[in-house]
Protein backbone atom coordinates (compact mmCIF):
# COMPACT_ATOMS: atom_id res chain seq x y z
CA UNK A 1 0.00 0.00 0.00
CA UNK A 2 2.48 2.68 0.17
CA UNK A 3 4.45 2.00 -2.60
CA UNK A 4 0.94 2.94 -4.64
CA UNK A 5 0.06 6.22 -2.13
CA UNK A 6 3.54 7.45 -3.78
CA UNK A 7 2.81 6.81 -7.22
CA UNK A 8 -0.48 7.78 -7.51
CA UNK A 9 1.29 11.78 -6.62
CA UNK A 10 3.92 11.08 -9.20
CA UNK A 11 1.25 10.51 -11.84
CA UNK A 12 -0.49 13.30 -11.17
CA UNK A 13 2.50 15.30 -11.24
CA UNK A 14 3.22 13.95 -14.53
CA UNK A 15 -0.56 14.61 -15.97
CA UNK A 16 0.23 18.20 -15.11
CA UNK A 17 3.63 18.30 -16.38
CA UNK A 18 2.59 17.11 -20.16
CA UNK A 19 0.44 20.25 -21.04
CA UNK A 20 3.44 22.09 -20.05
CA UNK A 21 5.85 19.84 -22.03
CA UNK A 22 3.13 20.16 -25.26
CA UNK A 23 3.08 24.03 -24.65
CA UNK A 24 7.37 24.64 -24.66
CA UNK A 25 7.61 22.04 -27.54
CA UNK A 26 5.09 24.26 -29.54
CA UNK A 27 7.10 27.48 -29.06
CA UNK A 28 10.56 26.14 -29.92
CA UNK A 29 8.72 25.00 -33.20
CA UNK A 30 7.15 27.87 -33.86
CA UNK A 31 10.48 29.63 -33.35
CA UNK A 32 12.41 27.31 -35.37
CA UNK A 33 10.12 27.55 -38.49
CA UNK A 34 10.29 31.37 -37.83
CA UNK A 35 13.82 31.83 -38.23
CA UNK A 36 14.04 29.34 -41.13
CA UNK A 37 11.87 30.80 -42.54
CA UNK A 38 13.35 34.12 -42.37
CA UNK A 39 16.94 32.75 -43.32
CA UNK A 40 15.76 31.32 -46.52
CA UNK A 41 13.87 34.48 -47.14
CA UNK A 42 16.92 36.48 -46.89
CA UNK A 43 19.55 34.06 -48.30
CA UNK A 44 17.57 31.99 -50.57
CA UNK A 45 15.10 34.88 -52.49
CA UNK A 46 16.96 36.29 -55.62
CA UNK A 47 14.17 38.73 -55.85
CA UNK A 48 15.36 40.80 -52.72
CA UNK A 49 18.74 41.32 -54.11
CA UNK A 50 17.59 41.96 -57.29
CA UNK A 51 15.01 44.48 -56.40
CA UNK A 52 14.81 44.57 -52.12
CA UNK A 53 12.24 47.73 -52.47
CA UNK A 54 9.76 45.86 -53.53
CA UNK A 55 10.51 42.41 -52.12
CA UNK A 56 11.20 43.48 -48.86
CA UNK A 57 8.26 45.90 -47.78
CA UNK A 58 6.09 42.54 -46.77
CA UNK A 59 8.64 41.01 -45.45
CA UNK A 60 8.87 43.97 -42.71
CA UNK A 61 5.41 43.69 -41.91
CA UNK A 62 5.76 40.37 -41.03
CA UNK A 63 8.91 41.54 -38.92
CA UNK A 64 6.90 44.30 -37.35
CA UNK A 65 4.30 41.26 -36.00
CA UNK A 66 6.58 39.33 -34.29
CA UNK A 67 8.78 40.42 -30.68
CA UNK A 68 11.47 37.15 -31.58
CA UNK A 69 12.95 38.45 -34.65
CA UNK A 70 15.51 41.52 -33.02
CA UNK A 71 18.32 39.81 -35.23
CA UNK A 72 16.87 39.93 -38.07
CA UNK A 73 15.45 43.44 -38.17
CA UNK A 74 19.58 44.17 -37.82
CA UNK A 75 20.55 42.02 -40.59
CA UNK A 76 17.83 43.45 -42.76
CA UNK A 77 18.41 46.70 -41.92
CA UNK A 78 22.40 46.29 -42.67
CA UNK A 79 21.14 44.66 -46.12
CA UNK A 80 19.38 47.84 -47.13
CA UNK A 81 22.21 50.25 -45.96
CA UNK A 82 24.73 48.09 -48.07
CA UNK A 83 22.34 48.28 -50.88
CA UNK A 84 22.48 51.62 -50.95
CA UNK A 85 18.58 52.04 -49.26
CA UNK A 86 19.65 54.14 -46.48
CA UNK A 87 15.81 55.49 -45.62
CA UNK A 88 14.53 51.60 -45.55
CA UNK A 89 17.73 51.14 -43.27
CA UNK A 90 16.51 53.87 -40.78
CA UNK A 91 13.31 52.48 -40.92
CA UNK A 92 13.68 49.34 -39.75
CA UNK A 93 16.01 50.05 -37.29
CA UNK A 94 14.11 53.35 -35.91
CA UNK A 95 10.79 50.72 -35.71
CA UNK A 96 13.35 48.08 -33.73
CA UNK A 97 14.29 50.77 -31.01
CA UNK A 98 10.45 52.25 -30.58
CA UNK A 99 9.90 48.76 -29.02
CA UNK A 100 9.39 48.07 -25.50
CA UNK A 101 10.08 45.27 -25.68
CA UNK A 102 14.18 45.18 -25.97
CA UNK A 103 16.75 44.29 -23.69
CA UNK A 104 19.50 47.01 -23.16
CA UNK A 105 22.20 45.50 -24.84
CA UNK A 106 19.46 44.78 -27.81
CA UNK A 107 18.59 48.74 -28.01
CA UNK A 108 22.40 49.93 -27.48
CA UNK A 109 23.42 47.34 -30.94
CA UNK A 110 19.84 49.32 -32.89
CA UNK A 111 21.22 52.48 -31.71
CA UNK A 112 24.81 51.43 -32.89
CA UNK A 113 23.03 50.03 -36.74
CA UNK A 114 20.89 53.23 -36.71
CA UNK A 115 24.06 55.29 -36.34
CA UNK A 116 25.82 53.58 -39.09
CA UNK A 117 22.76 54.12 -41.33
CA UNK A 118 23.59 58.26 -40.49
CA UNK A 119 27.17 57.91 -41.63
CA UNK A 120 26.31 55.83 -44.63
CA UNK A 121 23.38 58.73 -45.91
CA UNK A 122 26.23 61.46 -44.62
CA UNK A 123 23.92 62.67 -41.73
CA UNK A 124 26.92 62.87 -39.45
CA UNK A 125 25.54 65.14 -36.99
CA UNK A 126 22.76 62.77 -36.08
CA UNK A 127 25.11 59.99 -36.04
CA UNK A 128 27.58 61.66 -33.98
CA UNK A 129 24.04 62.38 -31.44
CA UNK A 130 23.16 58.57 -31.55
CA UNK A 131 26.93 57.45 -30.79
CA UNK A 132 27.38 59.89 -27.97
CA UNK A 133 24.69 59.12 -26.31
CA UNK A 134 26.04 55.23 -26.37
CA UNK A 135 29.30 56.21 -25.32
CA UNK A 136 28.13 58.37 -22.37
CA UNK A 137 26.22 55.30 -21.00
CA UNK A 138 29.26 53.01 -21.67
CA UNK A 139 27.86 51.04 -23.93
CA UNK A 140 29.39 49.73 -27.71
CA UNK A 141 32.08 51.28 -26.65
CA UNK A 142 34.61 50.28 -28.82
CA UNK A 143 32.45 50.53 -32.29
CA UNK A 144 30.82 54.04 -30.83
CA UNK A 145 34.16 55.55 -30.03
CA UNK A 146 35.57 53.94 -33.69
CA UNK A 147 32.68 55.54 -35.76
CA UNK A 148 33.07 58.96 -33.39
CA UNK A 149 36.66 59.09 -35.08
CA UNK A 150 35.76 58.26 -38.43
CA UNK A 151 33.31 61.50 -37.94
CA UNK A 152 36.10 63.66 -36.93
CA UNK A 153 38.10 62.47 -39.40
CA UNK A 154 35.92 62.87 -42.12
CA UNK A 155 35.23 66.82 -41.39
CA UNK A 156 38.62 67.41 -40.14
CA UNK A 157 38.15 68.18 -36.79
CA UNK A 158 41.40 66.96 -34.81
CA UNK A 159 40.91 68.55 -31.63
CA UNK A 160 37.74 66.84 -31.52
CA UNK A 161 39.10 63.28 -32.77
CA UNK A 162 42.08 63.71 -29.96
CA UNK A 163 39.62 63.89 -27.29
CA UNK A 164 37.56 61.01 -28.21
CA UNK A 165 41.04 58.75 -28.92
CA UNK A 166 42.30 60.33 -25.57
CA UNK A 167 38.95 59.08 -24.15
CA UNK A 168 38.72 55.56 -25.33
CA UNK A 169 42.16 54.98 -24.15
CA UNK A 170 40.88 56.09 -21.19
CA UNK A 171 38.08 54.01 -21.05
CA UNK A 172 38.94 50.44 -22.37
CA UNK A 173 42.87 50.96 -22.01
CA UNK A 174 43.37 50.49 -25.60
CA UNK A 175 46.21 52.10 -27.21
CA UNK A 176 45.38 55.26 -29.18
CA UNK A 177 48.66 56.96 -29.47
CA UNK A 178 49.66 56.85 -33.37
CA UNK A 179 46.19 57.86 -33.83
CA UNK A 180 46.62 60.87 -31.58
CA UNK A 181 49.97 61.59 -33.10
CA UNK A 182 48.92 61.93 -36.64
CA UNK A 183 45.82 64.29 -35.46
CA UNK A 184 48.40 66.58 -33.68
CA UNK A 185 50.22 66.70 -37.25
CA UNK A 186 46.87 67.40 -39.11
CA UNK A 187 46.48 70.42 -36.93
CA UNK A 188 50.18 71.17 -37.31
CA UNK A 189 49.63 70.67 -41.08
CA UNK A 190 46.69 73.28 -40.86
CA UNK A 191 48.17 75.94 -38.71
CA UNK A 192 51.64 75.85 -41.08
CA UNK A 193 49.72 76.63 -43.78
CA UNK A 194 47.90 79.39 -41.99
CA UNK A 195 51.89 80.96 -41.70
CA UNK A 196 51.60 80.09 -37.86
CA UNK A 197 55.13 78.37 -37.43
CA UNK A 198 54.98 78.09 -33.30
CA UNK A 199 51.49 76.90 -33.37
CA UNK A 200 52.32 74.36 -35.64
CA UNK A 201 55.64 73.67 -33.84
CA UNK A 202 53.83 73.21 -30.70
CA UNK A 203 51.87 70.39 -32.27
CA UNK A 204 54.30 68.59 -33.32
CA UNK A 205 55.91 68.67 -29.61
CA UNK A 206 52.67 67.45 -28.77
CA UNK A 207 52.53 64.50 -31.00
CA UNK A 208 56.15 63.38 -30.32
CA UNK A 209 55.03 63.60 -26.65
CA UNK A 210 52.09 61.11 -27.09
CA UNK A 211 54.18 58.98 -29.63
CA UNK A 212 58.14 59.18 -29.72
CA UNK A 213 58.30 56.70 -32.74
CA UNK A 214 56.10 58.83 -35.13
CA UNK A 215 57.98 59.87 -37.93
CA UNK A 216 55.25 61.86 -39.64
CA UNK A 217 56.07 64.79 -36.64
CA UNK A 218 60.06 64.26 -36.84
CA UNK A 219 59.73 64.73 -40.54
CA UNK A 220 57.05 67.86 -40.41
CA UNK A 221 59.04 69.71 -37.74
CA UNK A 222 62.69 69.06 -39.80
CA UNK A 223 60.68 70.54 -42.71
CA UNK A 224 59.24 73.48 -41.02
CA UNK A 225 62.48 74.51 -39.14
CA UNK A 226 64.45 73.87 -42.53
CA UNK A 227 62.18 76.11 -44.41
CA UNK A 228 62.36 78.54 -41.70
CA UNK A 229 66.00 79.01 -41.82
CA UNK A 230 66.79 76.68 -38.70
CA UNK A 231 68.86 74.52 -40.26
CA UNK A 232 70.47 72.99 -36.86
CA UNK A 233 67.45 72.13 -35.21
CA UNK A 234 66.16 70.74 -38.44
CA UNK A 235 68.84 68.20 -39.02
CA UNK A 236 68.50 67.55 -35.30
CA UNK A 237 64.92 66.77 -36.29
CA UNK A 238 65.75 64.53 -39.28
CA UNK A 239 68.13 62.47 -38.04
CA UNK A 240 65.41 61.24 -35.04
CA UNK A 241 63.91 59.95 -38.18
CA UNK A 242 66.96 57.02 -38.07
CA UNK A 243 65.80 56.27 -34.98
CA UNK A 244 62.37 56.12 -35.31
CA UNK A 245 62.07 54.18 -37.87
CA UNK A 246 64.84 53.58 -40.63
CA UNK A 247 62.86 52.57 -43.27
CA UNK A 248 61.83 56.22 -43.66
CA UNK A 249 65.55 57.30 -44.36
CA UNK A 250 64.87 57.66 -48.26
CA UNK A 251 62.69 60.40 -47.06
CA UNK A 252 65.48 62.56 -45.51
CA UNK A 253 68.61 62.26 -47.22
CA UNK A 254 67.72 65.43 -49.85
CA UNK A 255 66.43 67.54 -47.24
CA UNK A 256 69.02 66.68 -44.49
CA UNK A 257 71.80 67.71 -47.23
CA UNK A 258 69.55 70.95 -48.63
CA UNK A 259 70.48 71.99 -44.30
CA UNK A 260 74.26 71.02 -44.24
CA UNK A 261 74.70 72.64 -47.72
CA UNK A 262 73.16 75.91 -46.39
CA UNK A 263 75.52 75.96 -43.60
CA UNK A 264 78.56 74.84 -45.97
CA UNK A 265 79.26 71.96 -44.30
CA UNK A 266 78.91 69.34 -46.97
CA UNK A 267 81.31 67.40 -45.18
CA UNK A 268 79.50 66.68 -42.06
CA UNK A 269 76.88 65.51 -44.01
CA UNK A 270 79.32 62.31 -45.92
CA UNK A 271 80.39 61.56 -42.91
CA UNK A 272 77.32 61.18 -41.36
CA UNK A 273 76.09 59.10 -44.04
CA UNK A 274 79.12 56.76 -44.07
CA UNK A 275 78.72 55.92 -40.17
CA UNK A 276 74.96 56.53 -39.77
CA UNK A 277 73.26 55.22 -42.94
CA UNK A 278 75.26 53.14 -45.16
CA UNK A 279 74.22 49.92 -43.04
CA UNK A 280 70.86 51.00 -43.40
CA UNK A 281 70.45 51.72 -47.30
CA UNK A 282 67.52 50.71 -49.38
CA UNK A 283 67.74 51.85 -53.36
CA UNK A 284 65.55 55.01 -52.76
CA UNK A 285 67.77 56.20 -50.07
CA UNK A 286 70.94 55.47 -52.74
CA UNK A 287 69.19 56.95 -54.84
CA UNK A 288 68.40 60.24 -53.03
CA UNK A 289 72.10 60.11 -52.19
CA UNK A 290 73.35 59.80 -55.61
CA UNK A 291 71.44 62.73 -56.83
CA UNK A 292 72.83 65.09 -53.79
CA UNK A 293 76.46 63.55 -54.92
CA UNK A 294 75.73 64.72 -58.33
CA UNK A 295 74.65 68.09 -57.39
CA UNK A 296 77.92 68.55 -55.11
CA UNK A 297 80.60 66.40 -56.57
CA UNK A 298 79.78 65.75 -60.15
CA UNK A 299 78.55 62.30 -62.11
CA UNK A 300 81.49 60.51 -61.47
CA UNK A 301 81.89 60.16 -58.10
CA UNK A 302 77.65 59.67 -58.39
CA UNK A 303 78.08 57.00 -61.33
CA UNK A 304 80.73 55.64 -58.94
CA UNK A 305 78.65 55.31 -55.55
CA UNK A 306 76.02 54.09 -57.78
CA UNK A 307 77.87 51.17 -59.16
CA UNK A 308 79.11 50.09 -55.63
CA UNK A 309 75.35 49.61 -54.87
CA UNK A 310 74.46 48.29 -57.59
CA UNK A 311 76.95 45.30 -57.40
CA UNK A 312 75.46 44.60 -53.78
CA UNK A 313 71.94 44.82 -54.58
CA UNK A 314 70.88 45.17 -58.23
CA UNK A 315 67.82 46.73 -58.95
CA UNK A 316 66.11 48.79 -62.13
CA UNK A 317 65.63 51.65 -60.38
CA UNK A 318 69.18 51.46 -59.98
CA UNK A 319 70.37 50.79 -62.92
CA UNK A 320 68.07 53.76 -64.09
CA UNK A 321 69.68 56.15 -62.48
CA UNK A 322 73.36 54.59 -64.26
CA UNK A 323 72.14 55.15 -67.41
CA UNK A 324 71.16 58.83 -66.41
CA UNK A 325 74.47 59.47 -65.40
CA UNK A 326 76.02 57.91 -68.21
CA UNK A 327 74.02 59.72 -71.23
CA UNK A 328 75.67 62.84 -69.61
CA UNK A 329 79.24 61.69 -70.70
CA UNK A 330 77.70 59.94 -73.61
CA UNK A 331 78.15 60.77 -77.52
CA UNK A 332 77.06 59.52 -80.81
CA UNK A 333 75.32 56.12 -81.61
CA UNK A 334 76.45 55.28 -77.78
CA UNK A 335 74.23 58.20 -76.19
CA UNK A 336 71.56 56.91 -78.34
CA UNK A 337 71.72 53.21 -77.56
CA UNK A 338 71.41 54.62 -74.06
CA UNK A 339 68.33 57.12 -74.83
CA UNK A 340 66.79 53.57 -75.99
CA UNK A 341 67.65 51.74 -73.16
CA UNK A 342 66.70 54.28 -70.68
CA UNK A 343 63.00 54.28 -72.05
CA UNK A 344 62.67 50.80 -71.87
CA UNK A 345 63.46 50.86 -68.07
CA UNK A 346 61.36 53.72 -67.41
CA UNK A 347 58.53 51.88 -69.33
CA UNK A 348 59.10 48.65 -67.03
CA UNK A 349 59.27 51.32 -63.72
CA UNK A 350 56.24 53.26 -64.74
CA UNK A 351 53.46 51.89 -62.58
CA UNK A 352 55.85 50.44 -60.42
CA UNK A 353 54.65 51.51 -56.76
CA UNK A 354 57.46 53.16 -54.49
CA UNK A 355 54.82 52.49 -51.41
CA UNK A 356 53.05 49.72 -49.75
CA UNK A 357 50.44 49.19 -47.05
CA UNK A 358 51.72 46.49 -44.08
CA UNK A 359 48.36 46.08 -43.29
CA UNK A 360 46.01 45.71 -46.19
CA UNK A 361 48.73 45.54 -49.41
CA UNK A 362 47.46 48.96 -51.08
CA UNK A 363 50.59 50.53 -52.68
CA UNK A 364 51.28 53.64 -54.67
CA UNK A 365 53.82 56.33 -55.96
CA UNK A 366 53.28 58.80 -53.05
CA UNK A 367 53.61 58.76 -49.21
CA UNK A 368 50.40 58.69 -47.69
CA UNK A 369 50.25 58.54 -43.86
CA UNK A 370 46.93 56.89 -43.76
CA UNK A 371 46.09 54.10 -45.90
CA UNK A 372 43.04 55.04 -48.12
CA UNK A 373 42.42 51.40 -48.48
CA UNK A 374 42.34 49.83 -45.20
CA UNK A 375 42.16 53.33 -43.04
CA UNK A 376 44.54 53.04 -40.64
CA UNK A 377 47.44 54.95 -39.68
CA UNK A 378 50.98 54.69 -39.99
CA UNK A 379 51.00 51.41 -42.25
CA UNK A 380 52.35 52.83 -45.38
CA UNK A 381 56.21 52.65 -45.86
CA UNK A 382 58.76 52.90 -48.18
CA UNK A 383 59.12 49.65 -50.58
CA UNK A 384 62.86 47.98 -49.34
CA UNK A 385 64.32 46.83 -52.95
Amino acid sequence: MPAVTTVKPMLELLFLLLPLAAFSGWLLGRRAFVSKAIRKFIHLNPLLNRNPSKTADPFVQFMESNQETVETHLALGGLFRRRGEVDKAVGIHQNLIAKSSLTEAERALSLLELSRDYMRAGVLDRAENVLLGLVEQGQELDAGFQHLIEIYQQSKDWLRAIETAEKWQLRTKRNMSHHIAHFYCELAEQQWLKGEREEACHYLNQALQVNQQCVRASLLLGNIEAQSGQYTAAIKAYKQIQKQDQAFLSEIILPLARCYENLNNTEDMIKYFNKDLQKHLTTAAVLAFADWLYKTKGEGEAMQFVIQHLRKNPSLRGLNRLVQFSMIRAEGTIQQDLVLFQELIEKMLLNKPLYRCQSCGFSGRTLQWQCPSCRRWDVIKPIQE
